[in-house]
């Protein structure tokens, strides 16, 4: 059947009418629900992959993984560690150095490329654990015509880490364990499932982005007062 059925409007719920005495703390009950703060936005801490090249442009989020992209001669690859939600939000490698300054005491030699490789092992904020991260370093490889941008990584950076799905978990021995865990934007590792509770949580305090029992019950409470007074109004009128 073609088009839509027609958009019916549900009907009016009608409500009691209260006293402005029970309608105000109502009021007020409503807009706290309605201001409880939300759950902090999560994101991963992982290594990510950029690509820039030779003629000086600026850093591009690969499309390509490690073991799949092949840079040319002349190219540079750089990796960044940090925490960020999607490659929409990734950080970009610092530092500005370029393949000629990197490549400098690499001279080129026949049936090889050299690819410039930028390491930026994050801030402390981005560091599990509270680790301090190693300082950036940049590096030139020589590899083969046919090498890839993660053959050209193993030639300067070893230890590598991969995951069973090939995820890039740690360039240089960096970090030592972990591989892309979810966790808050504040920093607190998440399992997944929920972002880890601060200390007025663990006390009740209920910050965790929903209202809380005692709120909810006394909103609960004060609806029942004034249904009871509107009851015992009737009452005497009849």
């Amino acid at each position: 059947m073609g088009g839509s059925p027609a958009t019916r409007r549900p009907p009016a719920v009608l409500l009691p009418r209260l006293p402005a005495v029970v309608l105000l703390p109502v009021a007020l009950l409503l807009l706290t629900l309605g201001a409880a703060p939300a759950h902090a936005a999560e994101g991963y801490r992982y290594w990510s992959f950029w690509q820039r090249g030779g003629d000086g442009g600026g850093w591009t989020y690969a499309t390509q993984g490690p073991s799949s992209a092949r840079p040319g001669d002349g190219d540079m690859i750089g990796f960044r560690f940090a925490v960020s939600e999607d490659s929409q939000d990734a950080v970009r490698p610092r530092g500005t150095a370029s393949f000629e300054a990197i490549c400098a005491d690499t001279p080129a030699k026949g049936g090889t490329k050299r690819i410039a490789v930028v390491l930026d092992f994050g801030t402390a904020a981005d560091a599990p654990g509270g680790r301090t991260p190693p300082k950036a370093r940049t590096e030139c490889a020589r590899v083969g015509e046919d090498a890839t941008a993660g053959d050209a990584l193993a030639a300067v950076a070893k230890p590598l880490r991969y995951d069973s799905a090939a995820l890039l978990c740690a360039i240089a021995g960096y970090p030592s364990s972990g591989c892309g865990e979810q966790i808050s934007k504040s920093g607190d590792k998440s399992d997944g499932k929920s972002s880890n509770k601060s200390e007025d949580d663990k006390s009740g305090g209920g910050t965790d982005g929903g209202p809380s029992a005692g709120l909810i019950g006394g909103l609960a409470l004060v609806v029942g007062l004034g249904a009871a007074a509107v009851w015992q109004t009737r009452r005497r009128r009849t």
